[in-house]
């Protein structure tokens, strides 16, 4: 008999199963409203719109949608995501497509960490990026925060080390919901040009906005800063997004935008992963996104979504314990709450699953640990009232740990 554990290579000692992944699989109960994870509400998926894309990419282009295809990406798909940045220097060269935007965070992980590399990131940050790193082994360094995102003043200590890179989200924030202002933006920027700090920017939420200005991305004031005529982009950012928040996550497409030298690197690491992303996935993303429908049907999000978060905020004014607080995000998916110090969020999870509701502890979002009083809700997938009676439920849940606590 063979002893797997004793097979195992070493760098998976500390992979663990996603607790987001494990309470998703109890959401899949029609009777239990999730606010859990970061899922699109399915009766918005633009169903009819794939349908046709489907049947046009099948009958005028099937040989060539069901055969193998080049590492980096359907053409047309490649072009159209650099278009979406606006900035002559980004081209279909500086794209790579991947399978969904992990894939994306996984292979720049593979691409640039050695065991004992500093990663800079926020606390808390996104768990699935925490999860894909660290295979890898780096020591993750905590940077300034509050509530406006990352203070760029606070690097100067952290950049002493020699980090290998910076990772933030800095549209509405997973799972803090903050967004980094355009001044800070425009430091950070300089900053990582001046002292040769590498930036990887995940923006799965910029076009869910839903009040207040479009604020360009790092990727776009790097380019604005460092481009020139005639010249490809080669700057510090490497850049990914998905269309999984605004078409469908099933398609599992999703992109880097970097220098022409770093995607050659990131695809010769693809090949070994996957050969390439599905020909059919990204042929049809293609046809459904173009022609102007992706930025059509993420007006339709923005308004669904705008009206579903405020009936979340208005629902937790209503019912929530006056000992919690929360983040009022301008956009994105996920409210974070903050509750007494002696309640424990993965024990109120308990019970609130008992009455049917579910949410996600912010526990394993801190990787500085700590974070056990937290919780990040999110408003995209439930319908207003099922949020409004889900949160009245969490409410009186809450309120009998906070008398617990007190």
């Amino acid at each position: 008999m063979i002893n797997w554990t004793d097979r195992y290579a070493q760098r998976t000692a500390r992979v663990t199963g996603s607790t987001l992944r494990e309470i998703l699989k109890l959401t899949l109960q029609a009777d239990v409203i999730s606010f859990s994870g970061g899922l699109p509400a399915p009766e918005l998926f633009p169903v009819e719109r794939f349908r046709q894309a489907a049947d046009l990419v099948l009958s005028a282009q099937g040989a060539q949608a069901l055969q193998y295809s080049p590492t980096e990406g359907y053409s047309p798909l490649r072009a159209l995501v650099a278009g979406y940045l606006g900035r002559p220097e980004i081209d279909e060269g500086n794209v790579l497509i991947t399978t969904g935007s992990q894939q994306a965070t996984e292979l720049i992980g593979r691409l640039l960490l050695d065991p004992g590399d500093q990663v800079l990131v926020e606390s808390p940050t996104y768990l699935g990026a925490l999860q894909a790193f660290g295979v890898y082994r780096p020591r993750f360094v905590i940077v300034p925060d509050d509530e406006d995102g990352l203070i760029v003043e606070g690097l100067e200590q952290a950049l002493e080390a020699g980090p290998k890179f910076l990772y933030l989200l800095p549209n509405f924030q997973n799972p803090s919901g903050t967004t980094l202002p355009l001044e800070r933006r425009e430091k950070l920027v300089a900053l990582s040009d001046e002292r040769g700090l590498p930036i990887v920017e995940d923006d799965p939420y910029s076009q869910l906005r839903y009040e207040g200005d479009h604020i360009p991305p790092l990727i776009v004031l790097d380019a604005e800063r460092n481009g020139a005529v005639g010249r490809s982009y080669a700057g510090g950012v490497l850049y990914h997004s998905t269309f999984s928040k605004l078409l469908a996550p099933g398609l599992r497409i999703g992109w880097v935008v970097a220098p022409a030298a770093v995607i050659q690197r990131l695809a010769a690491l693809k090949q070994g992963v996957d050969l390439h992303t599905s020909t059919l996935a990204q042929m049809i993303a293609y046809e459904v996104a173009r022609g102007g429908f992706l930025e059509e049907h993420a007006e339709l999000l923005r308004t669904s979504y705008h009206r579903r978060r405020d009936v979340m905020l208005e629902a937790m004014e209503a019912h929530f314990p006056a000992e919690a607080s929360w983040t009022r995000p301008a956009g994105g998916l996920f409210i974070l709450v903050t509750l007494p110090a002696g309640v424990n969020a993965r024990e109120v999870l308990v019970e609130s699953l008992k009455q049917m509701v579910a949410f996600v502890p912010g526990e394993p979002f801190f990787p500085d640990g700590g974070g056990e009083n937290t919780m990040r809700l999110n408003f995209s997938n439930a319908k207003p009232d099922r949020i409004e009676e889900g949160i009245k439920r969490l409410g009186a849940i809450l309120k009998t740990f906070c008398r617990a606590a007190a």
